[in-house]
């Protein structure tokens, strides 16, 4: 489906709700069920929601005849499995973090999130109308999926430290749970990157396994209890500016779908998109409050830190475009795109965010 119409229905869903958006369904139109396997526990309550969300949604949009039943991480399959299990057709249709997957081929980070790279508006401006949804779905496809945009974090936070780090030096030699391009960085820059699923990051930060974790952002870190155990949270999350979770759906049952199912589909993802990134904007304030006042000290990162890993990022990214021509073609495009939100920004969302009226 062309781009712009894939909008126009998607703009429908969210901007009027599903009575007047939702598509004449037949009598004839037949009842399917579908399973759905999540990357993440239930208790990811904000992540995990928009799979059962989006359920409902298609459910209500075809009259109860579309149902999809999500299952949260390891119920069927493991957390990181879910792109197999989609592209095998174990299930139907997935809801994960494509950057889970940079092992098979790095560009599947530019789906989810880049060092340095775009925020949540950025990303959703990138893969509407910037040509990222071609790009990503160019690459799906030959993993037998196709992908929908399905919920962002915004900017994530730094991460907890056991120990203040004021300097570049400060890093040598600290264990730092991050995975990933930033977890690359971090070795990089002297650092030893641990890779330690999130039930397990506290025990291990609070025997002194690891001297510092990063996470998401206050509302998930706080449920977490980091903050009993590291105090200084660091900000800001430079691996993840603006992290897009996806939907995935096996190409060969989705050309199966009638097409008012296709378009319910598109539009409860589009939704959710939209709803996950509010939702968290939303929650991140209070939540950073009530860990200040538990004892988080708020510490953004050193300057010559942050120029230091933004200067292996990009040669990170053009040793990876040398050998790898998908990267490559994907990174050209995107950088590009890049560099004129950042000069559009400056301009007006940057200037307005950092004013600080008197008082």
């Amino acid at each position: 489906m062309e781009r712009r119409s894939f909008l126009k229905k998607a703009g429908l869903g969210v901007a009027v709700g599903a009575a007047s958006a939702a598509p004449a369904i037949a009598a004839d139109t037949p009842v399917i069920k579908w399973r759905m396997a999540s990357s993440f526990p239930k208790s990811l309550d904000t992540i995990w929601n928009v799979a059962p969300q989006l359920a409902q949604r298609v459910e209500e949009l075809t009259d109860g005849k579309f149902q999809i039943r999500p299952f949260a991480a390891g119920e069927i399959v493991p957390g990181l499995g879910v792109l197999d299990a989609v592209q095998a057709g174990t299930v139907e249709c997935g809801h994960s973090a494509s950057y889970y997957y940079v092992g098979k081929d790095a560009s599947f980070a530019f789906d989810t999130t880049m060092p340095f790279g775009l925020t949540a508006r950025q990303q959703n401006a990138w893969l509407y109308f910037g040509g990222g949804l071609e790009a990503m779905r160019e690459l799906f496809k030959t993993y037998n999926i196709i992908n929908f945009p399905g919920g962002n974090t915004g900017t994530q936070m730094g991460g907890w430290f056991r120990k203040e780090v004021k300097s570049l030096a400060d890093l040598k030699g600290l264990k730092m749970r991050i995975p990933g391009f930033g977890g690359k960085i971090m070795a990089e820059l002297g650092a030893v990157p641990q890779t330690i699923a999130g039930n397990d990051i506290y025990p291990a930060l609070e025997k002194g396994a690891i001297d510092a974790a990063e996470w998401v952002g206050p509302h998930d870190d706080e449920k977490l209890g980091f903050y009993k155990v590291a105090k200084f949270y660091y900000y800001p999350g430079f691996w993840e500016p603006g992290p897009t979770l996806s939907f995935y759906v096996n190409l060969d049952q989705w050309n199966k779908l009638p097409k008012e199912y296709k378009s319910a589909f598109e539009v409860a993802a589009a939704e959710a998109n939209l709803l996950m990134a509010a939702k968290y904007d939303a929650q991140n304030p209070p939540a950073l409050n009530r860990l200040i006042k538990s004892g988080a000290q708020l510490r953004i990162y050193p300057k010559d830190m942050l120029d230091a890993a933004y200067t292996v990022a990009e040669k990170l990214y053009a040793e990876e475009s040398a050998k790898n021509p998908r990267f490559k073609k994907i990174f050209d495009s995107w950088n590009r795109f890049r560099n004129d939100q950042r000069n559009w920004f400056k301009v007006a969302e940057n200037t307005m965010a950092s004013f600080t009226p008197k008082k």
